[in-house]
């Protein structure tokens, strides 16, 4: 089944998602930053994986009303501008579209939904990769999702997965939001104080107790919003630093490029849920404290430049 397929938000993992489905011969728009439009308009999106390297060949714009008559939608806007996006979508939006949200938090889902009429589905993505320049996205590992069932059928899934596209419908989605959650509270405000990749990261004297420190605090908060986590988190975020050693956050990526993180998301979310149900999470907030600091001082340094 040919897909017509609108990226709102065209950063390293709508750029790997959606170059994997243009190259499967999909109708594909990115919409995302003009350095990078104007890059790929030029040459294609050069997409750099284990396997090949490649341009590939597909529609890109600035603009949201791209996402007019797509089928369907991936949203993989920073978690900060979901309802922004959202809200410049929704006017061009067929009335029948399938919007998946392919982003970190546990809520981006539901926010949608607060704007949006179409059908909304939260989506957990495993995916290691960056914009290495305009245009350009480098893969360094896995590359599957986690699909919570609903509206909207699920034949888009087996486009997918011909594509190279791992999909799993699952209705532990939830869980499995949180579990994420968990992993990048512990690695990415780390990772972007150090401006380090997770395999230097956990060989760095201290970095294992504060990242217990950080999981245990989540696990409780978790707990109090009523989500069973799988036995042996601990053991999981251990283990993700094996499986891409030379991974940066996220958030060190962009405060690396002077952007705007999703830290308030990520450990924010779970210092304000702590706060609402009374459980004291200071390592996620100093975490949280010293990442806005940077994020701070870069933005002071962009505005006097």
């Amino acid at each position: 089944m040919a897909l017509s397929v609108a990226v709102m938000g065209a950063g390293a993992v709508g750029c790997y998602f959606g170059g994997l489905l243009a190259r499967a011969g999909h109708e594909v728009v990115l919409i995302g930053r003009p350095g990078h439009v104007q890059a790929i308009q030029a040459a294609g999106l050069r997409l750099q994986t284990r396997s090949f390297d490649e341009a590939v060949h597909l529609r890109a714009s600035t603009e949201a009303a791209a996402v007019r008559g797509a089928g369907l939608v991936l949203v993989c806007v920073k978690s900060t501008d979901t309802e922004s996006a959202a809200m410049a979508m929704r006017e061009h939006l067929a009335p029948d579209a399938l919007v998946l949200s392919l982003q970190n938090g546990v809520d981006n889902a539901e926010r949608l939904r607060q704007q949006l009429t179409q059908p909304v589905r939260a989506a957990v993505v495993y995916v290691a990769a960056e914009m290495a320049g305009p245009g350009h996205v480098r893969h360094h590992g896995r590359g599957e999702l986690l699909v919570e069932p609903g509206p909207g059928g699920d034949r888009w899934a087996e486009s997918f997965r011909a594509a190279g596209i791992p999909v799993e419908i699952s209705a532990d989605v939830r869980q499995a939001l949180w579990v994420k959650l968990i992993l990048n509270c512990a690695y990415n405000a780390l990772s972007a104080i150090g401006q380090v990749p997770y395999g230097r990261l956990v060989a760095s004297a201290g970095v294992a107790d504060v990242m217990q420190a950080v999981v245990q605090e989540c696990a409780a908060v978790a707990a109090a919003e009523g989500v069973t986590l799988p036995a042996g988190i601990d053991a999981t975020v251990r283990s993700l630093a094996g499986t891409m050693p030379e991974q940066r956050s996220s958030t060190a990526q962009d405060l690396a490029r002077g952007r705007r993180t999703e830290i308030a998301h990520l450990n924010g979310f779970v210092v304000r849920r702590g706060q609402v149900h009374g459980i004291a999470c200071p390592a996620n907030l100093v975490l949280l404290t010293l990442v806005q600091l940077l994020e701070a001082e870069r933005a002071a340094g962009a505005s006097v430049a």
